[in-house]
């Protein structure tokens, strides 16, 4: 695999104004209710849960935060109605674009996305349509340090890592999505500093578009990224 095209503007911003840091903690907030839903509330036993709290604590997001989406995962808080929720669609050039995110109420999502969509030259596709095109993988981002790129190759492969990468001075590994947590636990206990892990869409093959399309794409992520319900937005653009 040549690397693939997660797109995320609000979380990568540790220093946003107010709002955006606002609208982060919220999504992160409902990862956690999510999770917490679906795995309890003990991190020791939920590792998605585990996950969640260490990506809110890179973005220095308060811990009364944490703790009232956790309690809105049990039911000891009244919360919103979350659900989960995958659209698919075609952006400028005819970009294949996955967007997955959390919401309160699918149609009402589903018709902001695709006023987004159509905004930038793109439309909805159907279920299946485009993710046919796209692997579920693991997905860890690991900080070198002081460690020889060729010595920290050599370990992640050897614990059985799938591929890796390296990009802006990290090291991106992927591996089958049920290897990503016994994986990233072995990599920890290495005393690797993992920067974050998630479950992503890694295309299968990926696509060069002409620069006038390219700057509507990332305008169109930008978009995107800043509807409250979207989480995550893979494509299969090359970088």
């Amino acid at each position: 695999m040549s690397g693939h095209s997660h797109f995320k503007t609000v979380a990568a911003t540790k220093n946003a104004n107010d709002a955006k840091r606002g609208k982060l903690f919220s999504k992160l907030a409902r990862v956690i209710t999510i999770v917490v839903k679906e795995g309890g509330p003990d991190p020791l036993i939920n590792t998605k849960l585990k996950t969640a709290i260490e990506q809110t604590k890179k973005f220095n997001m308060p811990k009364e935060n944490i703790e009232r989406a956790i309690k809105k995962g049990t039911g000891e808080l009244v919360g919103e109605n979350l659900e989960e929720v995958s659209f698919e669609g075609l952006g400028p050039g005819g970009v294949a674009i996955i967007m997955d995110g959390i919401t309160d109420n699918k149609n009402r999502t589903l018709g902001e996305i695709k006023g987004i969509l159509s905004q930038y030259n793109g439309k909805m596709a159907g279920e299946g349509a485009i993710k046919w095109m796209f692997k579920r993988k693991g997905f860890i981002v690991i900080n070198p340090e002081t460690k020889l790129k060729e010595e920290l190759e050599l370990i992640v492969i050897e614990v059985g890592a799938d591929d890796v990468k390296w990009r802006e001075n990290m090291l991106c590994v992927y591996t089958k999505p049920e290897d990503l947590e016994i994986i990233k636990k072995i990599l920890e206990e290495k005393g690797l500093i993992i920067e974050s892990s998630s479950l992503d869409w890694v295309a299968k093959e990926e696509v060069i578009i002409d620069e006038k399309d390219k700057e509507k794409s990332q305008k169109l992520f930008e978009a995107l990224d800043e509807n409250d319900a979207i989480q995550d937005i893979y494509s299969n653009l090359k970088n």
